[in-house]
């Protein structure tokens, strides 16, 4: 039986969402929390959770404040975003931070539902609409973004492809169909990729791939 904890300061999205839950987790159980300070006393007092769900609005915590002090505090707790938030950087700096997963609000039921159970596998959930969305471009380039472009610019065509896919969310089966290569081929590129850019993950790929100037993303694929 999972133990979540949804933390967010609204009494009808606490309602709804408890909703999704009770109706495709019927055995889980279900704890509120409404503010950050209270989510701190609820992990204190309750050891067995197995995943929090974190709104980034909560009114003693600002932006991703809150997802910052549950880190430091609970560094072994699996903590998703569910928030109204869709910027594309805050998506990328939450799972940065170490969340497992970022839950827009306007998802549908069934996909919400299955979010949850990804994330309650051990995966991490991505919102694929919002991955998709280019980099904001960036003011001026400054040296780290010289050096971003520069570890960029190492892989190869079919390793960049493969890496624009892994920003969208796209899985390894999904990405293989989409190449019309073999799945295995596809965890060649991601370690490859992984070790040309100097990460250990492809969620900081993900990440380091966002600082990317747009102008690079579109001369290759050019």
């Amino acid at each position: 039986m999972h133990t979540l904890l949804i933390a967010d300061d609204h009494p009808l999205f606490r309602e709804a969402i408890g909703n999704v839950i009770e109706t495709g987790l019927p055995e889980a159980r279900l704890l509120e929390t409404d503010s950050l300070a209270a989510t701190l006393q609820q992990l204190t007092a309750q050891k067995e959770i197995d995943l929090l769900l974190l709104d980034l609005g909560l009114p003693d915590a600002e932006g991703l404040s809150g997802l910052e002090c549950l880190r430091q505090r609970f560094p072994e707790l699996p903590i998703a975003i569910v928030s109204a938030d869709q910027e594309r950087h805050i998506v990328l700096g939450a799972i940065e931070m170490g969340a497992v997963g970022y839950i827009p609000k306007s998802t549908p039921r069934q996909e919400l539902l299955a979010a949850l159970l990804r994330i309650l596998e051990g995966h991490v959930y991505l919102p694929s609409a919002v991955m998709r969305r280019p980099p904001t471009p960036r003011a001026a380039p400054d040296n780290h973004a010289d050096h971003t472009t520069a570890r960029l610019a190492q892989l190869t065509d079919k390793q960049f492809e493969v890496l624009e896919r892994l920003v969208q969310g796209a899985s390894n089966k999904v990405i293989a169909r989409e190449l019309d290569i073999a799945e295995t081929t596809v965890k060649t590129h991601v370690s490859a990729i992984l070790r040309k850019l100097e990460v250990s993950s492809r969620m900081q790929a993900i990440v380091l791939a966002g600082q990317m100037d747009p102008a690079v993303w579109q001369a290759r694929r050019g």
